[in-house]
């Protein structure tokens, strides 16, 4: 497969907000946008997303996972960034009829059919700074991915920077371009100067998210992770992971973590860190870097903790284990 996110199907859906309504949905080529060099999206950010994935199960069957939560937040992110409302009813069904139409190219597992609904601001107004657009586009990409682990799992070294913050802490609950861009200049820093994979941001000594994914601790059977609020990214897959845990008979404790706590927990034996995100579901963290000094997370390694979650997630997707919770939409 090629590299993840860079090959796409050839049509995607597409809708259109003029005088102050939705026009009907299209499926039309993937390479049909045209927007005027003024678009409000391309000088004052006014653009949010979505990704999730379609799965085949062993009997050809297509089912995405979590529409419903992910189109809640994409309507979430619109809302907040003022963009026009969208119509979460449309956008579920545009969902559907366009992975209906690739159903066929939908890969075995462990790929899947990665799903980016897209809503940008498109009136042609640069003197509207401080004004929303009121025209808008939402569209749904496909792209077709391979499995995230091919070239085998390695655990991730994470800076923790006490000093940034990945975006401003009204903006993190929303989905939006202008906060992975915040994050990248200070992660490939990093990656330069100490071989970090990503940073973990943890302003004013209490950990948040990394650039591009939220973050969980285990100790025992306990599964840790930041409680929710305005400040980062209200993952879908966190939340699943979370449902599995508890399913397994984990205590689930969402609050404020210090890099201090997060520092002494490293240090005993079985702890795990883990990254959580949709194009991966869990990644381990084998080694945090603070101040110029590493500090081994458990044993280093891969966690066996991480590797039974993303697994049990992995089952349900994949239709081998049973879906109690509802979280999958059957397309064909």
């Amino acid at each position: 497969m090629a590299a993840f996110g860079s090959v796409f199907m050839p049509k995607m859906a597409l809708a259109t907000f003029e005088n102050n309504q939705w026009s009907d949905a299209q499926i039309v080529s993937s390479d049909s946008i045209s927007l005027h060099p003024g678009a409000h999206v391309l000088h004052y950010s006014s653009t949010c997303f979505e990704g999730l994935k379609a799965f085949r199960h062993e009997d050809g069957s297509v089912h995405v996972f979590r529409m419903d939560q992910n189109v809640n937040r994409f309507a979430q992110s619109s809302q907040l960034l003022s963009l026009p409302e969208i119509d979460k009813e449309q956008v579920s069904q545009m969902i559907k009829d366009v992975v209906a139409e690739y159903a066929a190219d939908v890969p075995l597992p462990p790929g899947s059919m990665y799903i980016r609904p897209t809503h940008i601001g498109t009136e042609a107004a640069v003197g509207k700074a401080a004004a929303p657009s009121e025209t808008s586009m939402v569209y749904i990409l496909l792209s077709p991915v391979g499995d995230y682990f091919a070239g085998g799992a390695k655990a991730l070294r994470l800076l923790l920077d006490e000093t940034g913050q990945r975006c401003a802490p009204h903006m993190g609950m929303i989905k939006s371009g202008g906060n992975y861009a915040s994050a990248l200049a200070p992660t490939l820093e990093a990656k330069a100067k100490y071989q970090a994979d990503q940073i973990l941001f943890c302003p004013n000594g209490y950990i948040t998210e990394t650039g591009a994914a939220n973050f969980l601790i285990v100790d025992g059977n306990e599964i840790i992770t930041k409680a929710l609020d305005s400040s980062f990214l209200h993952g879908v897959t966190r939340s699943s992971i979370l449902t599995i845990a508890e399913d397994l008979g984990m205590t689930v404790s969402e609050r404020e973590v210090s890099v201090e706590e997060l520092l002494e927990r490293a240090a005993k034996p079985g702890v795990e860190a883990m990254l959580s995100g949709t194009a991966a579901v869990l990644t381990s963290v084998g080694t945090f870097i603070h101040n110029d000094k590493e500090y081994k997370v458990g044993s280093g390694d891969t966690g066996p903790i991480a590797q039974k979650l993303r697994q049990a997630l992995n089952d349900i997707q994949w239709g081998k284990a049973p879906d109690k919770h509802n979280w999958l939409t059957k397309i064909a």
